[in-house]
């Protein structure tokens, strides 16, 4: 199938949800998601709960959204200490075992959200560091070419754009290539970023301005504390994905919070 003809049974699919609510209660409700938290040790070196925060947060919004919960994966380094929820353990295998299930579930669009330290040839999972090269080929091999969002929270997240950049992709990064991320002190409940993409998610109508949103909370974030050098987190949207996001629209956004 061509890609026109693939954007022609997007769109037409998005139409009739939108038209008909009773058809599809969400655009997304037939997608694919897995979310990963990579790590537990803070920049210190110490014990961290903010990657599993952020992996478990992500999960709940991304529900809300209107992902399926039975089209969901979650994964944590640490699963024994979330035995209620029936996690497991974050692993490059593992990643591809969970989009290999989930995609057969959800087959209209896929998003992969991952938390963890980064490094400048990859981003660390467990005790390995997964390089760009080795998670496009695991996008390819699962999402294919479903429409697909991948989110990389992490120090140096930028070097995964140009190995996963296609037209059917839109991908968010932490940080730039060059530039490490901020927030992932013992203390801290979530990294800046993660945080970030949990308070615009309510107030955004779809992931480009989702991203936006996200870009301008870290950068105002970093310059309050004195952050530098800043992030710059980075976005790519591939061609064939552009037209087709704004038609994947996220709940009625909330109204800004007033002092």
């Amino acid at each position: 199938m061509g890609w026109r003809d693939t954007l022609a049974r997007w769109i037409a699919a998005l139409v009739l949800a939108l038209a008909c609510p009773a058809w599809a209660a969400s655009p997304f409700e037939n997608w694919a998601a897995v979310v990963v938290a990579g790590d537990w040790h803070a920049h210190s070196g110490g014990p961290s709960e903010a990657f599993d925060n952020a992996r478990h947060d992500v999960s709940q919004e991304l529900v809300r959204m209107g992902f399926k919960p039975d089209n969901l994966r979650e994964l944590s380094v640490r699963p024994d200490l979330y035995k209620s929820e029936h996690l497991a353990k974050s692993t490059p295998k593992a990643i591809y075992d969970a989009l290999v299930d989930v995609t057969a579930r959800g087959p209209e669009g896929c998003l992969v959200y991952m938390s963890s330290h980064g490094a400048p040839n990859g981003i660390v999972i467990d005790q390995s560091i997964l390089p760009p090269g080795i998670l496009g080929s695991i996008l390819d091999r699962t999402c294919g070419e479903r429409p697909s969002v991948v989110v990389i929270s992490a120090c140096f997240s930028g070097i995964f754009v140009p190995e996963l950049a296609s037209g059917n992709r839109m991908i968010l990064t932490a940080a730039r290539p060059d530039r490490t991320s901020f927030g992932c002190g013992e203390s801290n409940k979530y990294p800046f970023f993660d945080e970030c993409f949990l308070q615009s998610t309510p107030i955004s109508k779809d992931f480009p301005s989702l991203a936006r949103a996200v870009q301008a909370c870290v950068s105002a974030r970093e310059l309050r504390e004195g952050m530098s050098p800043p992030s710059e987190p980075q976005l790519f949207i591939g061609p064939q994905i552009r037209p087709v996001l704004p038609l994947y629209m996220f709940p009625t956004p909330l109204p800004p919070a007033r002092n």
